[in-house]
């Protein structure tokens, strides 16, 4: 009995479904369409279409952040960090977030999506996509909130995350 329930067990375990994040919009490397439109660049700055499945159990939101470990700041870069996303949606269209999400002002100053805009001539920088799904429908956070006290915030009640992780340089 005990090696029928060991059995069960791990095939259950194989059977189940990673908590996955994809995009149609990006791959390894980001494009024009991706880079931002400030500090020097002239991209077109639309966020990627993200998607998500497989959340895991207990999941009550999600969050979305962008963070560029490479930026030559000392402390990364975050370019888009977007909260109190519903636990029934599964996806972001490009260049938009579903209705009522918070978006928390990036390092660039600006709410919303900030592009890549490594320095040129750099080497090609990380960005980091993420969708951490959390225990909580709602952050303590505002709008202004500064990165780290989202980031801090969005840790503390994550129960998983999915990350894809593309490069840009100019």
């Amino acid at each position: 009995m005990k090696y029928i329930l060991l059995l069960i067990l791990s095939i259950s375990t194989m059977m189940a479904e990673n908590f996955t994040l994809t995009s149609s919009s990006i791959d390894g490397q980001l494009t024009k369409t991706q880079e931002a439109n400030t500090f020097g660049c002239n991209g077109a700055n639309v966020s990627p279409s993200l998607a998500w499945s497989h959340a895991p159990k207990g999941t009550k939101s999600f969050a979305v952040t962008v963070y560029d470990p490479d930026a030559p700041t000392g402390s990364g870069w975050w370019h888009w960090l977007a909260v109190n996303i519903p636990a029934n949606i599964e996806k972001i269209e490009a260049g938009s977030v579903p209705k009522g999400v918070l978006e928390i002002v990036n390092d660039y100053g600006t709410l919303g999506f900030g592009g890549a805009c490594p320095p040129e001539g750099d080497k090609a920088h990380q960005y980091i996509f993420t969708v951490h799904a959390l225990d909580v429908e709602t952050l303590p956070v505002e709008s202004k909130t500064n990165a780290p006290i989202v980031g801090y915030q969005i840790n503390a009640h994550t129960i998983e995350k999915a990350s894809i992780v593309s490069y840009y340089k100019r």
